[in-house]
């Protein structure tokens, strides 16, 4: 690895291919553009896609003699199309000639992709294409990109075409390919001078419009040649054709710029309008790199981290901020987009937004608290339908969806195929009401990061009352136990949906979901001694908490079920220890460590719902969630003894039971044994860091990244590893860093301070950069220490 803010391909390999394209995807937080060919359509090895984050449509399929709908993320029209042909041959097409030199590069620090590529046609010609493009961070209406294109041993006519593609359908995701997508109608395409043209598509059901424009201009020698376009009309698409004279060895260089509106932008007239005032005032793709590389700049500045541990450990963390922040950036914020868990860079998981937000937030909370609380806005604008969710259940408060995406109704699918058996099985995913406590858990770190109280008191709190009802109104008292449950439910696993023999889904006591219920409802009590009275008795008064609602918070918070095994393994959920126990040396040796079980016993007529087996972390979970003394505080307020070796022994025994067939447990293992097995925490955050950069789900992440287990990474490093945890009002830092890691350094933004901390393996520096904020407390070897603006301490760490 050369260069830590590099990520290079040095060959052509087109089964490589699709995962480049999501790997070197730009985006500003508003679209993001695969990096596909700009000379090539839809095909086996390249795939067009742009996608408008929010940019959601419904279609309605038949699938087995059931009519089904589901919400997509749409793929938009094709802004990249430049192809070219020489004299009057064939137009251009990788399949057709011999390609002597192929280099992708993407330019993680100026968000800029950069391609070389020489080949050899039929005819003997050799040309070289030098390709530059971006996705403007500073304008999120704007892209651009540049061709250098070089003929090397001949000269003579070529034809180049520019326009945009609207013959574009959803086809990332092979699963769905029995599924309608074709989301998109052209209403409307022309061109506008000699050397722009535009097109206008609208979504069938949603309504979306976008138009999109372009401007294509030539230069040799820094000389602009003046070309006209010739409009050529095609079946949902629109171009411009440009006639020139090439001469040997002499660089042409082509400027496309492009500009996207949308009927969802703020502050515009129509999209159309719009379109043609932004490409009239534009000027070229230099001063469009310009403020793009100013934009990224700024980024960085606060959100580098500094990993020394290897050159590509390095350059894959700052890939993962990259990805990160062309998911969602400032240009996100009024957007109302929430986080998903598959970016905006493909169309795997529809583009819907999970509980994945649990491990991406808390990176953000601590770099961007402005955009944080966007997000969460999201999530306030959806209560509405939440409500509506849970009284349609039958409960009171409110139930966010297991999916979401438009306007927050449930979308998770009814049915779902199983590639491995070609079958279409039910999907009853939507039992995963733990959705229930990431949202609420994100408020509340939100809070605490930033102490936004004004935030809390208008919509938060909002939020942690309505789920807090609805987990009380769940909760069914058991008088044979004295104990309140939980029944029909899923927890994080995902594996297990029935009860072996039984058709109902769900099952019970889901120990995960029950802890984290109590917590929600703490919260709840918690906040009615924080807030005004007067903002409490406007909230009960809304959603109708009485008294008894309150009396019966505290009686839950006391006396939740919470299943056992063995003494003091904590059950997954009751009943878990009757499952048969799997054959996991023969699955292993067959299909690696990191598999999807359920796919793979499916199709031999089984089902993980008869073995202890998991997905994912599911128990585990709570010791990611929560510290040592936390946990004891909870249990021991529920009546069950918790003790500090109860927590490696439960990691140990569902370690050894978990297939890690999401992206997300190799996340969860590398937190839980960060202080008890530093070496096996190392290989589960090498595996989740290599996760999408090396695909080792085995070919998914062409669909689109892992954004919860890029995030999740990167907050491996910024809390987990640094031992950074608010608590009481203190940030306090206790460094516990792998031997692999030398040295880490990054910046956190803490209660409106920006503080920079430095830390190896026998001291920690930190370091509060210029401000205006309150003073606040640090803590660290067990001592809180007062720091204001420009204070600066280094600390020795205890061994």
């Amino acid at each position: 690895m050369k260069n830590s803010w590099l990520l290079e391909y040095e060959c052509w390999d087109p089964d490589e291919h699709p995962l480049q394209e999501a790997l070197c995807a730009l985006g500003n937080g508003c679209f993001v553009t695969r990096g596909s060919l700009e000379m090539e359509k839809d095909n086996r090895y390249n795939y067009p896609g742009t996608y408008v984050a929010g940019g959601y449509n419904r279609m309605k399929s038949t699938i087995q003699g059931k009519e089904i709908e589901n919400e997509d993320l749409v793929n938009w029209p094709n802004w990249l199309m430049l192809t070219f042909r020489i004299d009057n041959l064939s137009w251009f097409s990788l399949k057709d000639v011999n390609v002597l030199g192929f280099i992708t590069s993407l330019n993680i620090k100026e968000g800029i992709l950069e391609r070389k590529m020489r080949f050899e046609d039929a005819k003997g010609h050799i040309t070289t294409i030098i390709s530059r493009r971006l996705v403007s961070m500073d304008d999120y209406h704007v892209a651009g990109l540049e061709w250098t294109f070089i003929p090397e041993n001949w000269s003579g006519p070529v034809t180049i075409r520019s326009g945009i593609d609207g013959n574009v359908i959803n086809n990332n995701v092979a699963r769905y390919s029995d599924l309608n997508q074709n989301h998109l109608e052209v209403v409307e395409k022309g061109g506008l001078n000699d050397n722009s043209v535009y097109l206008t598509s609208r979504t069938r059901q949603s309504d979306i419009r976008m138009t999109q424009a372009v401007r294509t201009r030539f230069y040799v020698h820094h000389e602009a040649l003046g070309l006209k376009q010739k409009v050529v009309p095609l079946k949902d698409a629109i171009a411009g054709d440009y006639r020139l004279e090439c001469r040997k060895l002499q660089p042409i260089r082509i400027e496309k710029l492009a500009v996207l509106y949308t009927s969802r932008d703020v502050a515009i007239s129509d999209p159309l309008t719009e379109c043609k005032n932004k490409l009239r005032r534009m000027h070229g793709f230099a001063d469009l790199v310009r403020r793009h590389r100013m934009s990224w700049k700024n980024i960085w500045s606060y959100n580098d981290m500094h990993v020394n541990s290897g050159k590509q450990d390095q350059m894959v963390v700052r890939l993962h901020v990259f990805h990160l922040y062309q998911t969602v950036s400032k240009n996100s914020i009024d957007y109302d987009i929430g986080i998903p868990a598959r970016g905006w860079h493909g169309e795997g998981y529809r583009g819907h937004i999970f509980w994945d937000e649990l491990y991406i937030q808390p990176f953000i909370d601590l770099h961007y608290p402005q955009l944080s609380r966007a997000l969460l806005m999201y999530r306030y604008r959806r209560l509405p339908e939440a409500y509506e969710a849970a009284g349609e259940a039958g409960y009171r408060g409110a139930l966010f969806p297991w999916q979401s995406g438009s306007n927050g109704r449930e979308e998770t699918q009814k049915i779902h195929l199983n590639p491995k058996s070609g079958r279409w099985l039910p999907d009853v995913s939507h039992l995963q009401y733990h959705i229930n406590v990431a949202i609420p858990y994100n408020v509340w770190h939100y809070y605490q990061s930033t102490g936004d109280a004004d935030f809390l008191n208008a919509y938060g709190a909002e939020i942690i009352f309505a789920t807090a009802l609805f987990w009380s109104d769940i909760a069914q008292f058991n008088p044979r136990r004295d104990r309140y449950e939980i029944l029909g439910v899923m927890g994080p696993d995902e594996y297990h949906t029935h009860y072996p023999g039984i058709e109902k889904p769900g099952l019970n006591n889901n120990a995960y979901t029950n802890v984290m219920a109590v917590w929600v409802i703490e919260r709840a009590i918690k906040l009615l001694g924080l807030l005004n009275k007067t903002c409490c008795m406007e909230l009960a008064e809304k959603m109708g908490i009485t008294g008894e609602d309150k009396e019966r918070w505290e009686e839950i918070s006391t006396k939740m079920y919470i299943p056992f095994h063995e003494g003091d393994i904590i059950s997954q959920f009751e009943g878990y220890e009757e499952l048969k126990e799997l054959d996991w040396d023969r699955y292993r040796n067959k299909y690696g460590e990191t598999m999807r079980l359920d796919r793979i016993l499916e199709s031999e007529d089984d089902s993980p719902n008869c073995y202890k087996a998991s997905k994912q972390a599911d128990v585990l979970m709570l010791f990611y969630l929560f510290s040592c003394e936390k946990l004891q505080a909870i249990f021991e307020k529920l009546g069950y003894a918790f003790k500090p070796e109860m927590i490696p022994k439960n990691i140990d025994y569902y370690y050894r039971r978990t297939s890690h067939g999401s992206t997300l447990s190799q996340v969860i293992h590398a937190w839980v044994y960060a202080r008890s097995h530093r070496g096996r925490s190392w290989k589960s955050f090498k595996k989740a860091l290599m996760s999408d950069f090396k695909d080792i789900q085995g070919g998914t992440t062409h669909e689109g990244i892992h954004l919860g287990a890029m995030a999740g990474s990167l907050d491996l490093l910024q809390r987990c590893y640094s031992g950074l945890e608010i608590r009481d009002e203190v940030l306090w830092m206790n460094p516990q860093l792998p031997a692999d890691i030398k040295s880490l350094s990054f910046h956190v933004r803490y209660r409106s301070h920006w503080i920079k901390l430095e830390m190896d393996h026998k001291k920690l520096k930190v370091h509060f950069c210029h401000g205006w904020a309150n003073p606040v407390y640090i803590g660290v070897n067990g001592r809180k220490y007062y720091f204001e603006t420009d204070d600066e301490k280094e600390f020795s760490l205890k061994k």
